[in-house]
């Protein structure tokens, strides 16, 4: 989700759109958990996008999250991230038995004006937006609409090379092996030419995976695990193909309206965030440059929603509670992959283990915004937060800061 400043820096450049470092398995140009990637240039393992939400010192445990929330520890742990000057804004909530327990915001919304950030604000979910799409492809599913197993090819014939041998799953879980479009130099944000107006760009479905097109696949269907956005850019355009409607309608006629998720949207193209938001920015050499407007069909439903910490774990609550699928869709979400990285990397979801248990949900990640919803198996306990995450020289101790939110929230405070 970053790429090095290369107009400003003169380091060898790379794509931008890519998350970097680590709190999940999976994220990618819109889907970071770990908020260190917007800070510095990323390195080979931005491709990944892992978050590193597990951390082998700290002993785990079977157990669910804890069933209360030390507030004071909670709301010093995220400010620590404002206060530490490693972001602007940072907003966190936790939902227990379907109940907003806490909902907390530090930093400011707007450097110019110092105005604080509100709890309440909207933000650019990037990856996230990913697990919206997931069930409702999911949903049609478990209306016979098709089959996980089901090939590319017979749903878009000759979209992209290998279609005969991709199938459903595994464009879901990343395993297909088609090209990620955030590899191309259009994505590169931090580009003076990104910066003025290749952030307004618009791109339909189509363009996007004419761009990943220009790529070679990156192994054969099945054979390997590769966070590739190009996968959730074609199962919009299969939704669209099953329903005759587009992806967003989907989204939002199957979650977003039943739920009530009033602070969510899905803007198409239109580069503004509705309602009270933090901005966002990106650290260059002469300074902070403000990114909150962009056009989001760079990142469609790879990672183009808006949503609010409250939604988010109200998402989740209904997802893990049995509200949105079946069991038997639910179970197959959950079902992981056995290639590498991706052994954690279900079906839009991905599990990260806590010292409190495992916990399931996804990152996000898009120019100036990061984030990441968890639950707990069960549905009784949801976590979400968010970060414009600005400025980290260190990112072993940005991760750690960030870590420290989730556990903190999830399953108490931590021993240093």
């Amino acid at each position: 989700m970053t790429a090095d400043q290369t107009a400003r820096t003169g380091k060898s450049r790379r794509p931008a759109l890519r998350a970097a470092v680590t709190l999940a398995v999976g994220a990618g140009l819109l889907a970071t958990l770990a908020p260190v990637a917007a800070a510095r240039p990323a390195d080979r393992a931005a491709d990944r996008a892992v978050v590193d939400l597990a951390d082998p010192a700290r002993p785990t445990s079977p157990t669910s999250p804890a069933g209360h929330i030390d507030r004071t520890a909670a709301h010093a742990a995220l400010a620590a991230l404002t206060d530490l000057g490693y972001s602007t804004s940072a907003l966190a909530a936790v939902r227990e038995d379907g109940r907003l327990v806490w909902r907390d915001a530090t930093g400011v919304a707007d450097l110019a004006t110092r105005a604080p950030a509100d709890p309440e604000g909207r933000f650019r979910i990037g990856s996230s937006t990913k697990t919206f799409v997931a069930t409702t492809l999911l949903q049609l599913v478990g209306e016979h609409r098709l089959d996980l197993d089901d090939h590319l090819e017979s749903l878009l014939p000759g979209i992209v090379p290998n279609s005969t041998g991709i199938t459903v799953r595994q464009l879901l879980n990343h395993t297909s092996g088609v090209a990620d479009y955030t590899k191309d130099p259009a994505f590169d944000f931090y580009q003076p030419g990104w910066l003025t107006t290749g952030r307004f760009t618009s791109y339909s479905l189509r363009d996007l995976v004419g761009i990943a097109d220009r790529y070679p696949p990156t192994f054969a269907p099945g054979q390997d695990w590769k966070y590739s956005n190009t996968n959730y850019i074609l199962v919009a355009m299969i939704i669209e193909k099953l329903t005759g409607h587009s992806w967003s309608d989907e989204v939002t006629r199957r979650i977003i309206r039943p739920l009530h998720l009033t602070g969510t949207s899905l803007p198409g193209d239109l580069p503004f965030i509705p309602g009270p938001h933090a901005h966002g920015y990106l650290k260059t050499a002469t300074g902070p440059v403000d990114v909150t407007l962009l056009n989001p069909s760079m990142a469609g439903p790879s990672g183009g929603a808006v949503s609010t910490t409250a939604d988010l774990t109200a998402f989740l609550r209904a997802l893990f509670g049995g509200r949105l699928l079946r069991p038997a869709e639910l179970a197959a979400m959950q079902q992981t992959t056995t290639h590498g990285e991706g052994r954690t990397y279900g079906l839009g979801i991905q599990r990260m283990d806590t010292p409190c248990g495992p916990v399931w949900g996804h990152a996000g990640g898009i120019p100036g915004y990061l984030n990441t919803m968890l639950s707990s198996p069960d549905g009784k306990r949801q976590f979400a937060a968010n970060t414009t995450m600005y400025d980290v020289p260190d990112e072993a101790a940005g991760r750690a800061a960030w870590n420290n939110v989730a556990f903190t929230a999830l399953c108490g405070p931590q021993a240093p």
